[in-house]
Order: structure tokens, then C-alpha cells, then sequence
């Protein structure tokens, strides 16, 4: 039996933690870990005590037909990386990994390629996480170098925010 490499044993762990998202559209699940050691977890849902999609029955940006990486002020939920990174003290996170896998909330289908939005971005930077692992297909993964990938090469320098 072949052993699974650390990359995928944290996606599989962060795929287990977006089964708590309550999003209608996609559910993200996202783990911080530093030095083999998990720090915490964040999956994307309404903040605490608020009435989240699930429950409501409907997604408001879905509702208003809103496309996918805009407006995500119309969101009542909270990314996984964010409420990964408000649940870790930032001296724990400074050289760190966010593992981050999603699903599409309707197929079950994994999301492939892609990338935290432009808020969950300046988030990652701000926090000190130096590599954002994301998962494409079940073993496939794509790792963003988050000083090269989204502070010396900033998008937003260019109008271009990378959903």
C-alpha cells in the first residue's frame, strides 16, 4: 500500500473540513499548518449566530444571478481561508501553509484551478502564510508562492483579481 505524501494527506483533511460549509454554491475547507502541525480550520459559512444559506433554503447571489468572483458583499459567508486565519494567532501562522480544497455545492464535483479571491489574498499575505496549497483533482495540486505569486506579482496592480 503507497503511503499518501503530505500535500494530499493535508488537502484530504481540509477536503473533510469543507463537509461543515453551508454554502448552496461552492464549499471551501481550508487548514493551516506549520511544522506537520495543524494550527486551524476554516470552512465557509454565515458568521456565527447569522442565518446561513442551508438553512435559508436559497444563496442570494444566486438569486440575483450574480456571477461567480463578483460581488461577494451579496455572500453571507465567510471564506475558509478567513475564518481559517481568525481562528490562528498570526505568530503561528508567519511561515505557514493554508491547505485549501473546494467543492462544487450541487455536483460534488472538486473545483479545479482555483485561487482565493482578492480579500482572502491580502488575508493570506497579512497573516504571513508563505504557501497556499490548492486542490485540483483528487491527487493533483497546484501551489501558490504567495510572495512571488500575489505580492510581487499583484494583480490588482493590473485591474485583473484572479477568480
Amino acid at each position: 500500500m503507497a503511503r499518501t505524501d503530505k500535500e494530499n494527506y493535508y488537502l484530504d483533511i481540509a477536503e473533510t473540513v469543507l463537509e461543515r460549509g453551508t454554502c448552496l454554491r461552492r464549499n471551501y475547507g481550508s487548514i493551516i499548518v506549520k511544522n506537520d502541525e495543524i494550527i486551524s480550520s476554516g470552512y465557509a459559512g454565515a458568521p456565527r449566530g447569522r442565518a446561513n444559506c442551508l438553512d435559508l433554503g436559497y444563496c442570494m447571489r444566486e438569486k440575483l444571478g450574480i456571477p461567480r468572483g463578483e460581488r461577494y458583499e451579496m455572500c453571507r459567508s465567510v471564506h475558509s481561508e478567513a475564518n481559517a486565519i481568525i481562528s490562528a494567532a498570526r505568530s503561528e501562522m508567519i511561515g505557514a501553509t493554508l491547505y485549501m480544497v473546494g467543492r462544487n455545492a450541487k455536483t460534488g464535483e472538486l473545483e479545479p484551478d482555483t485561487t482565493s479571491c482578492a480579500m482572502c489574498k491580502r488575508l493570506v499575505i497579512n497573516a504571513g502564510l508563505t504557501k497556499v496549497i490548492v486542490r485540483n483533482t483528487p491527487t493533483a495540486y497546484t501551489v501558490y508562492d504567495v510572495q512571488r505569486d500575489w505580492v510581487e506579482n499583484d494583480e490588482s496592480l493590473r485591474g485583473e483579481f484572479g477568480y
